[in-house]
């Protein structure tokens, strides 16, 4: 049991530093337009950094999100079905979603090279703008580590992480 303990709280992690990241990303944003038309100031590469933090912050949730199979999904036929078709639809969506987060870390890991190897920045700070797709990767990269656990879950029969109104399963 404490390994899911453990396990439960690198999730909780995962998803207080998404939200971190989208808290800098607001106040960011906020502060930015109160001195645009206030002040009549403009803080530099202010809607860079916003769009950076904003596409980390979404890389990072997705992660939590799809780990708990919390995310958008059309449940009408997976309510219809029995356990063991819930269970089959589960497997099936889990795999399509991690070879999916698959690619799409594969991609970014080459853009993440790439941008590095180019040494782009943002226009006004000269920001690299390696560092901050970097640390999308890792976010793209708890993701799919986290969707391979649940697929290791779901095939080893153990309960889902899916959390229902009635019988929310706690990570604890």
């Amino acid at each position: 049991m404490d390994e899911m303990r453990w396990f439960g709280a690198l999730v909780r992690a995962i998803e207080g530093l998404a939200a971190v990241f989208l808290a800098i990303m607001t106040a960011l944003t906020f502060v930015a337009v109160i001195l645009r038309y206030v002040f009549n100031y403009v803080i530099p590469d202010a809607f860079d950094v916003a769009r950076l933090l904003l596409g980390i912050g979404i890389f990072w949730g997705i992660a939590a999100a799809n780990y708990r199979n919390e995310h958008i999904g059309m449940d009408l036929a997976w309510s219809l079905a029995g356990p063991r078709g819930r269970r089959r639809i589960d497997i099936f969506s889990s795999l399509v979603t991690l070879a999916a987060f698959f690619v799409f870390w594969w991609m970014l890991t080459f853009k993440v090279r790439d941008t590095f190897a180019t040494g782009e920045t943002t226009f006004d700070l000269h920001l690299p703008l390696w560092g901050f797709y970097g640390v999308a990767w890792v976010g793209i990269t708890a993701g799919c580590l986290l969707l391979a656990v649940r697929v290791l879950r779901l095939l080893a029969d153990r309960p889902d992480t899916r959390k229902e109104p009635q019988d929310a399963l706690p990570l604890e």
